[in-house]
């Protein structure tokens, strides 16, 4: 039993150091209301590889992270991007999202958005389809965040939709 439990140790920290693609793909949306701000803070985040070939297959073009030769259109891209694959809407308003920015590491990228003021949501709805334009099993669990309330939920591909009531 110990040999085994060593060998299958050995191997997990071998596959650890490899370059091989993860076997899933996932990433995570949180909808966050500043009451100080009256604003929808929104924080993206994504496996950086996934997201580097979801821009590349819908633009057509090479982009890459972790070069700084990229900075510019990648922030054009990513802006284009999520108007494109995430929408909100409150009280029944759709609301304006502003790309604020995003930020990399070697294995994730966050994207950071912002809506317009709105005060005191009650009804959020949001569709959320980032890397759908890739990926036929890609997972986006969203998390809203109203009054310290927090609503949780996972939508798989092809769904896109999430309403909650706070």
């Amino acid at each position: 039993m110990k040999k085994l439990f060593f060998l299958f140790s050995v191997l997990i920290i071998f596959f650890s150091f490899t370059k091989a693609k993860h076997p899933y793909h996932v990433g995570s949306v949180e909808i966050n209301y500043n009451q100080k701000s009256k604003t929808f803070e929104i924080t993206c985040r994504f496996f950086l590889d996934d997201l580097e070939n979801g821009l590349n297959e819908k633009y057509k073009k090479t982009l890459h992270f972790n070069d700084s030769k990229f900075k510019a259109p990648l922030n054009d891209a990513l802006k284009n991007y999520s108007a494109e694959y995430f929408k909100l809407k409150s009280n029944n308003k759709f609301l304006n999202i502003n790309f604020v920015g995003y930020e990399e590491d070697h294995e994730s990228v966050n994207i950071y958005l912002e809506s317009e003021k709105i005060d005191n949501p009650k009804k959020v709805e949001t569709a959320v389809s980032f890397l759908y334009n890739l990926f036929d099993d890609q997972i986006n669990i969203v998390h809203i965040i109203v009054n310290g309330e927090r609503k949780s939920e996972k939508l798989t591909y092809p769904n896109r939709y999430l309403f909650q009531q706070f």
